[in-house]
């Protein structure tokens, strides 16, 4: 029987069911079939998932789209993408009460949201930052292509593994250069290497993920202050801190960003997404800290009215004294809950775990399984979808994988589900 069931995306998926019958015959009297040893119906699944991956390129389809294009997965966890499910659901709870239950969404729709200047006067105030130092972004994606077609120039030296965007969206006439981070050393970030590499290539830009997309690996605030002030003879020097909210170095959980430091080191630029650590990728939400020439020139060239009613809606929200207290708490419990599921992960004898200080592991798999075999099971036959790192330059292919933490039941199911199939 197929029945409809909602999640907490507010998602409807159809479950894959072959009826409790059929499957037990199919394990009972079916070869498995294909490399992957599934059975027929759910090889002919895998090469729809394939052939969505192949449209997304080096990114990952979303929940959306295999929602509907392949109605028939039950998909029970989302642990591909990279959020803070408790941050969704305060937002939702304050966007019913102040927005739904009034009847106050026409207006977000039908009318022109505030001008790039007005957003950033707002967030100005609450990141004790100049708003003339602030660029909102429809997304971080939009800023990190804005930055490097305007400000980027011959070269670009770029951490692997990492977040694509950063090379993928470099100008064709700009030289990427690439910083290998090596499994051997837990892909470590060592500052003095970097520093002798920027030295010898010259180049006019450079990109640092602190935390790193998809190792999770953090350079302390110290370190950072150190490395950036190092780097006051490069022209641009990125700093993408998008899960910096995620990384905590003491007991307090207190993170510290290096944005204030744009006010005296102009080359200096600071991206953040408010995705992660909000859960709102939906809303397509971002900015940057820069100096203020810079951010007249993305305000002259197109950028002047990039947002919309509902990332407004956000971003007053987010400004909000009582919205910071309430978040402050379910940030603090997800991290909590993505501390043990780490180290739940880690127990798991078919994986190694890399440190991280994000809300996801990389996690290399070391009993014979490819990264492919584990994420498409997980998928069919378990409801979770995890992100196969099969096109991550910097990573040996059909090695690793990456897997988000959720809330703490669907955490729960993940090390149930991973056991099983591992095993």
């Amino acid at each position: 029987m197929i029945v409809e069931r909602s999640t907490e995306h507010g998602l409807k998926f159809r479950p894959f069911d072959f009826g409790a019958s059929t499957l037990w015959l199919d394990r009972r009297r079916r070869k498995l079939s294909g490399r992957l040893g599934l059975y027929p119906r759910e090889d002919a699944l895998v090469e729809r998932i394939r052939r969505l991956k192949r449209e997304s390129g080096s990114h990952s389809p979303s929940a959306w789209t295999l929602a509907k294009l392949i109605p028939e997965l039950r998909l029970k966890v989302d642990a591909c993408f990279l959020s803070n499910p408790y941050a969704t659901k305060l937002f939702l709870m304050h966007f019913h009460r102040e927005v739904i239950r009034p009847r106050k969404l026409r207006s977000l729709l039908e009318l022109y949201p505030s001008q790039n200047r007005v957003i950033a006067g707002k967030l100005g105030y609450v990141l004790d930052i100049e708003p003339e130092s602030i660029f909102v972004g429809n997304g971080a994606a939009e800023i990190i292509q804005a930055i490097l077609h305007r400000f980027t120039g011959d070269s670009i030296v770029v951490n692997l593994p990492t977040f694509s965007p950063y090379y993928e969206f470099a100008r064709s006439d700009t030289r990427v250069i690439f910083n290998t981070l090596h499994k051997e050393d837990e892909f470590r970030f060592d500052p003095e290497a970097y520093l002798k590499l920027v030295r010898r290539e010259r180049p006019d830009t450079v990109v640092l993920i602190n935390p790193n997309n998809p190792d999770g690996g953090y350079v302390p605030h110290a370190a950072m202050v150190k490395l950036i002030e190092a780097l006051q003879t490069v022209p641009t020097v990125i700093v993408d801190e998008s899960f910096l909210h995620f990384a905590c170095e003491d007991s307090s959980f207190n993170y510290r960003s290096v944005a204030d430091l744009v006010a005296r080191q102009p080359n200096l630029i600071v991206v953040k997404s408010m995705s992660k650590d909000f859960g709102i990728a939906g809303i397509r939400a971002g900015y940057a800290v820069m100096a203020p020439d810079r951010v007249r020139t993305l305000l002259d060239n197109g950028f002047l009215w990039n947002s919309s009613g509902l990332a407004e809606y956000f971003f007053d929200l987010y400004c909000r004294a009582d919205f910071q207290t309430h978040y402050e708490r379910e940030r603090i419990r997800f991290i909590r809950n993505t501390r043990r599921f780490l180290a739940e992960l880690a127990t798991i004898d078919a994986l190694k775990i890399y440190p991280s200080h994000a809300n996801f592991a990389l996690a290399e798999i070391k009993n014979g399984s490819t990264a492919e075999d584990l994420v498409y099971r997980l998928l069919i036959r378990r409801g979770i979808y995890t992100r196969a790192c099969d096109d991550k330059k910097g990573l040996e292919p059909g090695k690793f994988v990456r897997i988000a933490a959720r809330s703490r039941a669907e955490n729960g199911y993940m090390i149930r589900s991973l056991r099983r199939i591992l095993d």
